[in-house]
């Protein structure tokens, strides 16, 4: 759940160093403070997507129960907004997250992570049911790999750099990694990554299906990923919503039950007026107005 990589700046050249793993996350915590905001929440100009921004950049964005017990708020702020149509989770234009905090986990033993369900609440966006965006650049490594899988659409940089090397701390993936990375890009694939710590490019993560859609050159990352999410969000909520649960689903039921539960919420749809009023709009070869009911 880290990086081994570190972009320092030096004046006036900027040069790529390789450090010891420990030594970026001490560096990293020792520079954190209780009154550090983890996490700045904004919005898109026509307020209707949340743009969730992981602030920890001289840590390269290390994640920590900290910093996760600030996104949880904020996700579950936007969750009950009804003005949040759709959430953007980022790290910027930079960096998305370079790993989990090392220093926050070395001493740990078995009783105290078992018993406190340690990275347990860093699950807590799985359980969001507005479409989630993630917009990565950069390294998304371990723990930042693991909260990119998360996003229900994934944006990247053709540049960005994903893996899970957590072979390389005598441990493996603890939020998802093998899992979702298994159900995304295969078991060989996932078992390379796993076992190897390989890292892989945007371009070759979007080849193998574990990213959505890369950036052009001279894109933003964070700006493509928030007009996908106006795009979402500009259906109806409804729809978009039993949309997100359908295919969910799949990932976790027998192929005859998918099928089943897809076929009632399409059915349930004809509940619905925005059912109504979607495909009179059609059949009236004008734009549909959304009501959400």
């Amino acid at each position: 759940m880290l990086s081994r990589t570190l972009l320092l700046r030096s004046k006036p050249t900027t040069r790529v160093v390789l450090i010891p793993s420990i030594s970026i996350r001490t560096m990293a915590t020792s520079t954190s403070t209780s009154t550090e905001q983890l996490v700045i929440p904004s919005r898109s100009p026509n307020n209707t997507v949340a743009i969730l921004t992981l602030n920890r950049p001289k840590a390269l964005n290390a994640l920590s129960t900290p910093l996760f017990q600030a996104l949880n708020a904020e996700l579950e702020k936007a969750e009950q907004d009804d003005s949040v149509r759709a959430i953007v989770i980022t790290g910027g234009e930079k960096v998305f997250a370079a790993g989990a905090d090392i220093k926050e986990m070395k001493d740990k033993e078995f009783a105290e992570a078992y018993t406190t369900n340690f990275l347990g609440s860093w699950n807590k966006i799985a359980s969001i049911r507005k479409p989630i965006i993630g917009a990565v650049a950069g390294y998304a490594l371990g723990g930042g790999c693991e909260l990119a899988m998360l996003s229900d659409i994934l944006i990247a940089t053709p540049t960005a750099t994903f893996a899970q090397p957590e072979i390389t701390l005598g441990i493996i993936p603890g939020m998802g990694g093998s899992q979702r990375l298994t159900s995304l890009v295969g078991k060989a694939r996932a078992m390379d990554m796993v076992l190897t710590g390989r890292k892989i490019d945007g371009i070759t993560a979007e080849r193998w299906g574990l990213v959505s859609r890369l950036t052009k050159e001279g894109e933003s990352v964070v700006e493509l990923a928030v007009k996908t999410a106006e795009t979402v969000g500009g259906f109806g909520k409804v729809a978009v919503q039993a949309g997100k649960e359908a295919v969910n689903a799949a990932l976790d039921l027998p192929l005859d039950q998918g099928l089943r539960l897809e076929r009632r919420l399409f059915q349930q749809l004809f509940a619905t007026q925005d059912q109504k009023e979607g495909m009179t709009a059609f059949a009236e070869k004008r734009k549909a107005t959304w009501s959400d009911k």
